[in-house]
Formats: structure tokens, sequence, C-alpha cells
């Protein structure tokens, strides 16, 4: 006769088989033989969806596996549809192949969040025929082959490869840029190119090795310039 209610679950009762009211959370009494009660789970319960193959926009096999957040609404216990975890699980699972066919596998895999959210409210727009609330839907993994994955590889690879060269380039252009305008500036400037030698002559100065270096002023090679004439 007596029916004690957790705080997180709602009992149904059947009056002869027909709903007649629900029990709330504490002591109910109920009439035997004549009423008999159903037990709702009104927490959110999570439903894992078991990986599936699906074939991709661009014909690519894969696996996907998800899971989906969900809850009965506390105040229509008395319709929620019979086994719905597995009515979830079927109708999500199907939802979840003809969504997959309409992304590329790049798409698919840098886009997860938002074939989740395709998915969420497809399932969620059904759900409301069976009084529950989908509050998510998440992707958990993508597989697909080993040799496809591969390919990949070598394509990120060839991708950073090309990022690598560009940013190269770059820095010797922009290097090419500074010697250039260097090379304006010390033109301009009288004995300017003088003093860069002298300063490239103690920074080699400094240098602990036995390489000698002898300074010959320009002026004596043009000397020897003019008195030195080609034999022909």
């Amino acid at each position: 006769m007596v029916r004690v209610v957790n705080q997180y679950e709602r009992k149904v009762v059947l009056t002869l088989w027909k709903f007649s009211r629900v029990l709330t959370p504490w002591l109910n009494l109920i009439i035997p033989i004549i009423e008999t009660t159903i037990n709702v789970d009104i927490r959110e319960k999570a439903v894992d969806l078991p990986s599936q193959e699906a074939m991709t926009k661009d014909n690519i096999s894969c696996w996907v596996n998800a899971v989906i957040y969900y809850k009965v609404r506390e105040d229509q216990v008395d319709r929620a549809v019979k086994n719905l975890d597995y009515a979830m699980t079927q109708f999500a699972l199907t939802t979840m192949r003809n969504i997959v066919w309409q992304f590329e596998l790049d798409e698919l895999l840098a886009k997860r969040e938002e074939a989740a959210d395709k998915i969420k409210t497809i399932v969620d727009t059904k759900s409301d025929s069976w009084w529950v609330d989908i509050l998510s839907v998440e992707l958990k993994d993508i597989n697909i082959p080993d040799d496809l994955k591969r390919t990949i590889w070598k394509q990120a690879e060839a991708e950073r490869e090309k990022r690598a060269k560009i940013i190269t380039s770059e820095w010797e252009l922009a290097s090419a840029e500074n010697l250039r305008k260097a090379a304006i500036m010390l033109s301009e400037a009288p004995g300017a190119l003088h003093l860069r030698t002298l300063q490239s002559i103690n920074d080699l100065s400094s240098d602990q090795s036995n390489t000698t270096i002898w300074m010959i002023p320009m002026e004596v090679l043009e000397a020897i310039k003019g008195f030195w004439k080609p034999s022909k």
C-alpha cells in the first residue's frame, strides 16, 4: 500500500491499467491490486551511441560514435516512451549516419560541433513527441582507415614544409631589403664605409684564432693598378 518516491524519480499510477496520477517524492499510499506504479527517472541521462560505419560526402568510409544527454520533462512523465534509451539510440544512429553524409571528411574533422548541432536539432524535434528534452550531443571519435591516416599525415607534412619555405623566403626578402637600405646609407654618408670597415676589423681582432689580416689602403692598390699594364 505504501510507495516511496525518491527525489530524482516520479511514479506513474495506473488505476485498472489507466493513467490516474503521478506520485511526487515522499511516502504515498496506493490501493493494492487496483493501482500499480511505473518508475520514471527524471535525472539527466547519457546514452552512448556505439561506433557506426558511415560514408562521407566525398565517399570516404569512417567510424563515428557519439553521446546524447537528455532529460525527461518532469511535468510529462506520464507520456514518456517505453524503453526510452533504446528508442533514442536507434533514432540517433540513423540521424548520425545521415548527417555524416552531408560533410566531406575534412569538414567533418574540422566542424565536429556543427555536425553535432545538426544531430541535436533533428533528434530534439523527434523527442518532442516523447516529452524529452535533448540537452546536448557530442561526437566523441571519428576513426578513419590507417592508409588514409598516412595520406593525411603526408599532406599535413607537405603543408608545414610549404609554410616553412614561405617564411624563409619572406625572411630572405626582408634581409635583402635591409641590406639595400644599408648600402644606400653607407654610400650617401662620406667616410661611413671606412668606419664600417674599421668596425669589422675590430670585430675580427677580438676573435681568438690564428688568422692574420693585412690591411692595405685602397690608394696603394690604385697606384699599383696605374703602373701595371696587361701584356697583349
